[in-house]
C-alpha cells in the first residue's frame, strides 16, 4: 500500500466511523478554550475539564483573568501538573492580549506562540478548533499514531517534521478535522504500550500491524 493509498483509506474509515470527531476539551469561546489548551500540557483533558468549571466562574474572560492574584488562582489548578508555572502562563497570557491585542484572543499561530504558556502546539489547537483553519497540532498521540501507521516516515523525529508530513498528505479542508481523529484514536485505540489492533478498524492501512502479524 502506498502512502497515498494508506491516507485514503485512513480518511475513508474515519469519515464513516468519527465524521464529528472534536475536542474533548470543555469550552465556551476562544477565552476558555486557551485556558483550558494552557492547562492541558502533561495533563490529561479529563482533568482539565473537572478543574476549569471553577477558573472559568471565577475568571470568565481575559479581563478578570488578568487581573488576577497569584494566591487565588493557583489553588484552583492546583491539581493540574505544573501548577506554579501554569498559574504564571495564564495571568501573563491575559496581561499579554490586553495589552498588545486589544483583549481579543489572537487567531494567527504567529501571534498566539508569543503569549506565555502558548507553544506551536497550543496554537496550532486554537486555531484549527475556533476557526478551522488548516493547522495540524502534533501532541504524543498524533505523533505516535501517525508514526505507527505509517502515515509519516520514522525519519521523521520531531512533531514539527510531523506536522509538516501530515500538511502534507491530508486534504487542506479535512486537517483540522484529521487532528482530532488521530488523537482519539491514539487514546482509546492505539495506546502507548498496549495498542487495541483486535479491536481497530484500520488494520488493513497499519504499517505497524502489518509487521505485528507477520512475527
Amino acid at each position: 500500500m502506498t502512502r497515498k493509498d494508506r491516507y485514503q483509506f485512513i480518511i475513508g474509515y474515519f469519515q464513516e466511523h468519527a465524521p464529528e470527531a472534536e475536542t474533548e476539551l470543555f469550552y465556551d469561546n476562544p477565552y476558555q478554550l486557551l485556558v483550558a489548551v494552557i492547562l492541558s500540557a502533561q495533563c490529561t483533558d479529563k482533568r482539565v475539564n473537572l478543574t476549569t468549571p471553577s477558573v472559568f466562574a471565577k475568571y470568565p474572560d481575559v479581563q478578570s483573568m488578568s487581573k488576577a492574584a497569584f494566591d487565588d488562582l493557583f489553588p484552583l489548578i492546583r491539581s493540574i501538573s505544573y501548577p506554579n508555572n501554569k498559574t504564571k502562563h495564564l495571568i501573563g497570557m491575559a496581561n499579554k492580549v490586553i495589552a498588545e491585542f486589544g483583549g481579543v484572543i489572537p487567531m494567527t499561530v504567529e501571534e498566539l506562540v508569543q503569549l506565555p504558556g502558548v507553544g506551536r502546539k497550543t496554537a496550532n489547537v486554537i486555531t484549527s478548533v475556533i476557526d478551522q483553519q488548516p493547522n495540524m497540532a502534533v501532541d504524543t498521540h498524533v505523533f505516535r499514531v501517525s508514526k505507527r501507521i505509517g502515515l509519516v516516515p520514522q525519519t521523521a523525529s520531531t512533531p514539527l517534521a510531523v506536522e509538516k508530513v501530515l500538511i502534507k498528505y491530508f486534504p487542506e479542508s479535512m486537517i483540522h478535522k484529521a487532528h482530532h481523529w488521530l488523537i482519539l484514536h491514539g487514546r482509546y485505540t492505539c495506546l502507548a504500550r498496549n495498542p487495541k489492533c483486535s479491536n481497530c478498524g484500520i488494520q488493513k492501512a497499519c504499517r505497524f500491524y502489518q509487521r505485528k502479524t507477520a512475527e
